[in-house]
């Protein structure tokens, strides 16, 4: 039997990521490091133009700041680590460190699905219910609904994180990923996880499965609402100010059905290339989703886009 004191053995992880194709690494380097100052960029601006602009001191933008907020303080918890594994030959992470890096981007990424079932929320109200709008989506609703969201992010993560990390880790420490990402650690224990495979099955139907099935049945109802209305006109205008959102949350869930629904190779010789492409799409996720959401509210929305010019256009003159 397995002491569990030997998880004090275990110091530090070694990241394997893209160690195995090291001709890549540099030019994903360059490609991510442009990518995360267009994240930051990007979503800076959303945050400042919903928090400076009075016109979109309004409930959907308020989830819209709290969303930028959100992929911000993501891939902060791990561009940096997957950059800096780029340029060092030993790709190694602390246990503590590891433990912060995994309760971040789980609580972030369980949160972000929370908040964009709300944004969902949000719009079937404006479309469906526009009379209540006001009453049903007054500050003292939206302001604990988006906390909410984080506060439950948070738990779920502590609690898979907590359940992660108690475990003996008395073999490999190498983690074939470029993240401490949760499943790729668990790999590595060296005891029975069937705690934790109930525990992240539980929170994968309330934190994905939930809030996909609330989404769907938002914009069955928005849709059937839109063809209701007599002009065409009317029918685009309705769309347009849902277009944003159901076009990320598309991009979002997407990737991630894609990420665990796809089906293994059973071609041991396919093993490699298999093993690769998971990695490119955990980082199409991780990386490119967050720095799409800016783009896309920016290029679909009439309010952020006039926003951002009168931003550009008060700092220019303020120089």
């Amino acid at each position: 039997m397995v002491s569990a004191n030997q998880t004090a053995s275990v110091t530090e992880f070694v990241l394997l990521g893209f160690s195995a194709y090291p001709n890549l690494e540099k030019t994903f380097f360059v490609l991510i490091l442009l990518m995360y100052v267009a994240i930051l960029l990007g979503n800076g601006v959303l945050i400042l133009v919903t928090v400076s602009n009075s016109h979109l001191h309004t409930p959907m933008y308020f989830f819209l700041g709290n969303l930028s907020f959100l992929d911000i303080c993501y891939t902060t918890s791990s561009v940096p680590l997957i950059l800096d594994s780029f340029l060092t030959p030993r790709k190694t992470i602390c246990f503590s460190a590891c433990a912060v890096q995994m309760f971040l981007s789980f609580a972030m990424g369980a949160t972000e699905c929370v908040l964009l079932s709300l944004m969902a929320f949000d719009r079937y109200v404006a479309i469906c219910n526009p009379l209540r709008y006001p009453v049903v989506m007054s500050k003292a609703a939206y302001v604990p609904m988006a906390a909410g969201s984080w506060v439950a992010g948070s738990t779920a993560s502590m609690v898979q994180t907590s359940l992660a990390m108690r475990l003996p880790f008395c073999g490999d420490n190498i983690i074939n990923h470029f993240t401490c990402e949760i499943l790729a650690v668990l790999k590595l224990t060296c005891a029975d996880i069937s705690v934790n495979v109930i525990s992240m099955g539980v929170t994968n139907v309330i934190f994905l499965g939930v809030p996909v099935l609330f989404i769907s049945f938002s914009y069955v109802f928005i849709i059937a609402t839109i063809l209701r209305i007599p002009s065409a006109e009317g029918r685009i205008k309705a769309f347009s100010t849902c277009s944003a959102h159901l076009t990320v949350v598309i991009v979002f869930y997407g990737t991630i059905l894609f990420m665990y629904g796809k089906p293994k190779s059973k071609d041991p010789l396919g093993e490699d290339k298999e093993d690769l492409a998971d990695k490119l799409i955990s980082l199409f996720y991780g990386v490119v989703t967050p720095m799409l959401n800016p783009i896309i509210y920016s290029l679909r929305n009439k309010d952020v886009k006039a926003a951002v010019r009168n931003l550009v256009f008060q700092k220019c003159f303020a120089f």
